[in-house]
């Protein structure tokens, strides 16, 4: 389907530059999420990259998409729907890849915290 020319010029300045900031700031999520996934050192620090920051960067760019789209013509829910199944997957996936590393060893659960010391937190005294 070819887009007539007129409507590529439709889009008011200021919704250009909200376009474009939601863009560059979704890449630049994306490219933190790449970039812990490639340099974090072990596997539950590796999945924290993409599950969180990608995640995030990939939703910016989709969030652009649907707006820009929106203004020059009618509006389509395709990418409503992958932003949402988006971020309600990532998470979950995240979740259990995380419960079957831990099941597969152990010895990938972190220490626990040092225990605390037996006295309660002093009060705080109202003014």
């Amino acid at each position: 389907m070819n887009t007539p020319t007129h409507l590529l010029h439709a889009l008011p300045l200021w919704l250009d530059g909200a376009l474009a900031a939601l863009v560059v700031i979704g890449c630049a999520f994306a490219l933190v999420g790449s970039w812990g996934l490639a340099k974090l050192t072990d596997f539950l620090r590796r999945l924290h990259g993409p599950s969180k920051a990608t995640t995030l960067g990939v939703g910016c760019v989709l969030i652009a998409s649907m707006v820009g789209f929106t203004a020059v013509g009618p509006w389509s829910g395709h990418e409503l729907l992958v932003t949402v199944f988006l971020f309600l997957t990532a998470p979950v996936s995240a979740h259990l890849l995380v419960k079957a590393a831990l099941k597969a060893n152990p010895q990938l659960k972190p220490p626990e915290p040092a225990a605390q010391a037996a006295e309660p937190p002093a009060p705080i005294a109202h003014r």
